[in-house]
């Protein structure tokens, strides 16, 4: 574990991309001979599971043409990847004394792999194609020997090559930590000895997942909830969810669920069991060491061609509007009989956003690549966390307001948190964020991925919707366009602010439960208005002193 987490500090501190020293947008771990998962140290929830798929795909590839000082380097979604071509793996072998003892591998979003569009995701691509280079296992590194031919590609085809092979080598360095300390290991304890513990350490990972299976309760559990749209204008587009948990299994079945579809919310299988992966934890052990043992129980199933598994050639560069609405539908379902694990729902898109353009003190362009926070739902005995990145982030951060303002040519007219009286309840949900972007020269363009723009966040136990995702645009004469979930390459000029605004998670329990002391605060905090206060929860407010106008007797005395 101590390996795990020095291979993920060595490659934040080397990158070149605030994506990834900042936001922390990367992952990276060991695995056995196998590939099977045996520590990760972890900025991206979503990538638990692709590093061991990357691994299996090396292994089914190279099979007996594995060499030390081998490094391969691998994006494709359909062959091993899992995400989008965005999020670039690397997967080294680890050998001592001439056997194949384990594998180094990490995984993080670069600025740029090419494509139609700055940034390579975008909202409107028809194939994988247009997407950017594609890395289908192939040897970026021979024993030891760079692919010279290769990098000569790959700067050729990136708009930003300087960022590109900066994080490259960051995670060469990463990968070649994990090996050295890895070697050290069994210099130190011996070959045999490390390579047992590897098999006990997976083998307590699925007892201990067990042990909290058995504690689950029994049942099938079914749910159905509705994408917005492909971001081509095909949708509603439907997820079916059935959970089905016995002693010994917890089975995941999301047959029935909506084709694949033109746009690029598609999601691969690899992608989808990552997701899945985190509700399964969340429901059984959260606080467990996660290893590829702790998830033998789990069984996930997806039609091909589906959304949640499409096929080659469908797009994918905003594959979490599917992968992380999967996880939420599991965790929807669950929701109602684990109310001490799983809380109401929360804004559940990465929100992802690109802004690109010309710096006005450098001329030299620039280009903005990050996720946004929102809301989180409310749960029993609690409310809701404000700010946070969805599920898919997990542990990330945004990038500063100072770094934002020195290195892109945007000045920041608002980064607050909503107040929007959504998310109701006894406990109420979380509050999303406002972040606003003022463009400082002509030509530049937007790039957003919003979901949940037309569907919103869901309450639980009685607990009123949050709110919607959205995305507005305000033009120097004070127009406005939007709201709208979703856009591609949207012109800003010298003046022209998007604003970036993320839904309120749902609220648990019934408004009229909730202690009419918290609705005051709630009030003088700013989270409500003294209408909504009256309105929704029942409780009549003095305007003047913030005081409650008549005594109240909560309903829960």
């Amino acid at each position: 574990m101590a390996i795990g987490e020095e291979m993920f500090y060595a490659l934040a501190r080397t990158s070149m991309s605030p994506i990834i020293y900042e936001v922390l947008d990367f992952a990276s771990g060991l695995t056995d001979a196998k590939g099977q998962l045996l520590t990760q140290g972890n900025g991206v929830t979503g990538f638990i599971g692709m590093l061991s798929s990357m691994v299996k795909e090396t292994l089914k590839k190279f099979e007996n043409d594995l060499k030390p000082g081998d490094i391969i380097i691998i994006n494709d979604p359909y062959g091993g990847g899992g995400s989008h071509l965005s999020d670039v793996g690397l997967v080294m072998p680890i050998f001592y004394q001439g056997q194949l003892v384990a594998f180094a591998a990490n995984k993080a979003h670069w600025t740029e792999v090419g494509g139609k569009d700055p940034g390579s995701w975008t909202t409107d691509s028809t194939e994988i194609y247009q997407e950017g280079l594609q890395f289908p296992a192939v040897k970026l590194f021979d024993e030891g020997h760079i692919n010279q031919a290769l990098v000569d590609i790959l700067a050729a085809n990136v708009r930003f090559p300087d960022l590109s092979l900066g994080d490259m080598w960051a995670q060469v360095a990463g990968l070649r930590t994990g090996e050295r300390r890895f070697q050290e290991l069994c210099g130190k304890f011996g070959k045999d000895t490390v390579l047992q513990s590897i098999e006990y350490m997976l083998d307590y990972g699925e007892q201990m997942a067990r042990e909290e299976l058995k504690k689950l309760p029994k049942g099938v559990y079914e749910v159905e909830d509705f994408i917005d749209d492909d971001g081509l204008g095909h949708g509603p587009l439907n997820v079916r969810c059935k959970v089905t948990i016995t002693d010994d299994e917890f089975i995941v079945d999301f047959t029935g669920s909506h084709k694949q579809v033109p746009g690029p919310i598609n999601c691969s299988y690899t992608g989808l069991v990552s997701a899945v992966r985190t509700i399964f934890l969340a429901a059984t052990n959260p606080g467990q060491d996660v290893n590829d043992g702790v998830f033998r129980p789990l069984t996930i199933i997806a039609e091909k061609g589906s959304i949640l598994n499409a096929e080659r050639p469908a797009p994918v560069s905003t594959y979490w509007e599917s992968m992380i609405f999967g996880a939420d539908m599991v965790w929807k379902a669950l929701a109602p009989v684990l109310p001490d694990r799983l809380t109401a729902g929360h804004l559940e898109s990465v929100c992802s956003v690109i802004v690109s353009g010309t710096h006005p003190d450098t001329n030299e362009p620039f280009l903005i690549v990050e996720p946004s926070v929102g809301g989180w739902g409310a749960g029993e005995g609690m409310d809701g966390q404000s700010g946070q990145f969805c599920l898919g982030d997990g542990e990330t951060f945004n990038v500063p307001v100072e770094v934002a303002e020195t290195r892109y040519g945007v000045r920041l007219q608002e980064y607050s948190l909503t107040a929007d009286g959504t998310g109701a309840g006894q406990y109420r949900g979380g509050a999303g964020a406002i972040r606003s972007y003022e463009a400082l020269t002509d030509g530049q363009f937007v790039t957003a991925s919003f979901g949940r723009n037309k569907y919103p966040v869901w309450g639980a136990s009685g607990g009123r919707d949050g709110s919607y995702n959205k995305i507005e645009i305000i033009r120097k004469d004070g127009s406005k366009e939007g709201p709208f979930g979703k856009c591609a390459r949207k012109i800003l000029n010298k003046g022209d602010v998007v604003r970036l605004i993320t839904a309120t998670g749902g609220g648990y329990g019934d408004p009229l439960l909730r202690d009419p002391q918290k609705v005051v605060e709630d009030v003088k905090n700013g989270w409500i208005t003294i209408d909504q206060a009256k309105e929704i929860y029942g409780v009549v407010i003095d305007e003047q002193t913030l005081t409650l106008a008549t005594p109240v007797t909560s309903q829960m005395e």
